[in-house]
């Protein structure tokens, strides 16, 4: 205690006082730090040097397109099924998992009932499907926790990053602007599941493509105006 608060011990007449231990560290962490002000200076000053002789590489956007990453995260995707029928059950676990509440959904059970009993059809494999589903691109941050929750595999992003509007309104995507395009052998929903299958054979990879009877339910709902 007394080093620390001594500058100097005290010397005979006529004699310099010699620094104590505490004194001349104190002296030797003020010379290290001024030193370490200067390096760091430096040190700035070298990637900025560093950066001006670099070559710039313009990019003539939106004329040509620099590819994305393979899983980078752009705008979503409600999948389909082989046949068509949805992946989404309507379970609503992405929109417990976003951070931003930018998602909403509501969830409708399928209707099995003969369409002259007034049934709507199925549109999904499950118990449940989404009736109503949106996007909120105001809000979404693109985390992909949305991904992660969805227990089906029914959401995905796409590499589609072009997503600017001059409404609000339009930056808030419906189930029919997320669905995926139908591909070739898909019968639009809805329509029955595959002959034969149950909902976890479409899981396990067993459904390849829409019957005959798939396709021709989906032209008799659709000439009928079911929703």
């Amino acid at each position: 205690m007394a080093d620390d608060k001594a500058l100097a011990t005290p010397a005979p007449d006529g004699d310099v006082a010699v620094p104590t231990t505490a004194a001349r560290k104190r002296d030797e962490a003020a010379a290290r730090g001024a030193l370490s002000q200067v390096l760091d200076t430096v040190a700035g000053f070298g990637v900025s040097f560093g950066t001006i002789f670099r070559k710039l590489e313009t990019e003539e956007y939106p004329e040509e397109k620099r590819p994305t990453a393979k899983r980078f995260h752009g705008r979503h995707q409600l999948n389909r099924h082989p046949d068509g029928l949805e992946k989404c059950v309507g379970c609503e676990l992405c929109a417990w998992a976003c951070p931003a509440d930018a998602i909403l959904v509501e969830g409708a059970d399928n209707d099995d009932t003969p369409l002259d009993e007034g049934g709507q059809g199925r549109f999904s494999p499950g118990e449940r499907y989404g009736r109503v589903y949106q996007i909120n691109y105001l809000r979404c941050i693109f985390c992909g926790l949305c991904i992660e929750a969805c227990p089906t595999r029914a959401l995905t992003m796409t590499n589609e990053y072009e997503l600017a509007d001059n409404s609000r309104e339009k930056l808030i995507f419906t189930k029919e602007q997320l669905l995926a395009p139908l591909q070739e052998g898909m019968a639009a929903p809805p329509h029955a599941m595959a002959p034969h299958m149950e909902e976890r054979d479409y899981f396990l990879g067993k459904v390849h493509s829409a019957t005959p009877e798939q396709h021709a339910e989906a032209d008799q709902l659709t000439e009928g105006g079911a929703h």
